[in-house]
C-alpha cells in the first residue's frame, strides 16, 4: 500500500511509546496522555486515481477497524479534480486514556500501576522521580513490592543496622530476599536514606553491605600445617578469618602459597612449613600479615596470565617470594598439555605477554 499507515501501524507506534514507559510516565505526572491524535500517512493525490482498488481497500479496512476498536476516524474533506469533493481518512484519535489503553491491550496493567504508585508514595513520596523514570520496572517487580516495601520501612528506621543481611528479622521477607534484589534495592534506598548513612564510596552489588552499613562476611585465609610437629591442637587444615590470621605467629620457617584449592590439598608434608591455597587474585588479604614477612615464601601458580600477574601481586607484598614449577623447564616438559589461553587477565604486567597455558596441574 506504498506506505500508508494501517492499524497495526498505529498499534506498534502506541505499543513502541508504552514499552519506553512514556504513556505511564505521563499518567504519573497527570499529563494528559488523551485526547491522541494520530496523523496517518494516505494515499497521494495522484494514488487516488492510479490505485483506487488498493486506495478503497484501504479505507474499508480502516472503517471496519473503526467498528471494533475504541477509537475514532477523523475525515478530511478533499476537492478531487476527478473523483470530486470526498472526505478521507486523515487521523485516529483516542478521547480517553481508557480507549488509548484498551487499544494495546494494557487496561490490567495501567491499573495495576496506579494502585502499586499509590501503595509506594503513601510512604516514599520520595520515589516519585524514579517511578516517572523506571514506569516498567515498577510493573516488573510487582508481586515483591510489598516485601521490597517493608525492607525500606524497616531500613529507613534502622539505618546502617550493623547486621549481617541474612540476620535481619523483617515479617515476611525471607533470608534470600535482599541479596537477591541488591541492585534494585540499592535505587530506592539511595532515595529514601539521608545522605550521611549512606557510605558512597562503595558501588555495586558488592559494595551493597558496606554502602548501607551491614556486617561483611569476615575474609577467610584457609591454610594447612605441612609438620606433624606445629599442629593446633590436633588441627592441620584450617580456614580462619584475616584478622585471626594476623595474630598467628607459627614456629615456621616456610610458607608455600598456591592459585588452586587442589594442589593445597594435595601437597606434600614439608618440615616446619605451612601452604596456603585456593586464594586465586585474592592475595591482597595477606598485605598486612606482617610475620609473614620474616619467612621464606615459595608461590605455584599456573603457568598462564594469571598465574604470572599473582606472582608479580605477591612479590610486591612480600618480595623474598620465589616461585616453583613455573619455570621454562616445567613448561617444556608437559607440552601435551598446552592450550591456547582464552581468556587473558587484563591486568598490567608489562614484562609478561605469555600466549601459551598448561591446561592442567603439576603433581609435587
Amino acid at each position: 500500500m506504498s506506505g500508508w499507515i494501517g492499524i497495526g501501524d498505529i498499534r506498534t507506534k502506541l505499543e513502541r511509546e508504552w514499552t519506553q514507559g512514556k504513556l505511564l510516565t505521563a499518567r504519573l505526572r497527570n499529563e494528559d496522555i488523551c485526547p491522541k491524535r494520530l496523523i496517518l500517512k494516505q494515499p497521494k493525490r495522484n494514488e487516488w486515481t492510479e490505485k483506487w482498488d488498493a486506495a478503497k481497500a484501504w479505507v474499508d479496512k480502516l472503517v471496519e477497524a473503526e467498528k471494533k476498536n475504541p477509537f475514532t476516524i477523523e475525515l478530511q474533506e478533499v476537492n478531487h479534480r476527478q473523483l470530486g469533493r470526498n472526505a478521507f481518512p486523515h487521523a485516529i484519535l483516542f478521547q480517553t486514556d481508557e480507549s488509548l489503553f484498551t487499544f494495546i491491550g494494557k487496561v490490567s496493567a495501567v491499573r495495576n500501576f496506579d494502585a502499586l504508585c499509590c501503595q509506594i508514595l503513601v510512604d516514599f513520596p520520595e520515589i516519585r522521580p524514579w517511578l516517572e523514570k523506571r514506569p516498567l520496572v515498577v510493573l516488573q517487580y510487582q508481586k515483591e513490592w510489598p516485601r521490597l516495601l517493608a525492607v525500606l520501612k524497616y531500613l529507613k528506621s534502622h539505618p546502617r543496622p550493623g547486621l549481617y543481611l541474612r540476620q535481619l528479622g523483617i515479617p515476611e521477607v525471607d533470608t534470600k530476599f535482599i541479596e537477591q534484589h541488591k541492585r534494585l534495592l540499592s535505587e530506592l534506598l539511595d532515595l529514601v536514606l539521608p545522605q550521611e548513612m549512606i557510605d558512597t564510596s562503595a558501588k555495586g552489588a558488592k559494595g551493597f553491605t558496606q554502602r548501607y552499613g551491614f556486617l561483611p562476611k569476615p575474609i577467610q585465609v584457609r591454610f594447612r600445617i605441612l609438620d606433624a610437629d606445629h599442629y593446633i591442637a590436633g588441627m592441620s587444615d584450617l580456614q580462619i578469618p584475616v584478622s585471626e590470621f594476623l595474630n598467628l605467629h607459627l614456629d615456621i620457617d616456610r610458607v608455600f602459597i598456591t592459585e588452586n584449592e587442589i594442589n593445597g590439598l594435595a601437597f606434600p608434608d614439608v618440615t616446619r612449613s605451612i601452604i596456603i591455597f585456593g586464594m586465586g587474585f585474592g592475595l591482597d588479604r595477606l598485605v598486612h600479615i606482617q610475620w609473614l614477612e620474616g619467612k621464606k615464601i615459595y608461590y605455584w601458580g599456573d603457568i598462564d596470565t594469571h598465574g604470572y600477574v599473582m606472582l608479580d601481586q605477591l612479590r610486591s607484598y612480600f618480595p623474598q617470594t620465589s616461585s616453583f614449577l613455573m619455570d621454562r623447564e616445567t613448561l617444556m616438559a608437559h607440552q601435551s598439555l598446552w592450550g591456547q589461553e582464552s581468556n587473558p587477565t587484563r591486568r598490567s604486567l608489562n614484562h609478561l605477554n605469555p600466549t601459551f597455558a598448561i591446561r592442567d596441574h603439576v603433581d609435587v
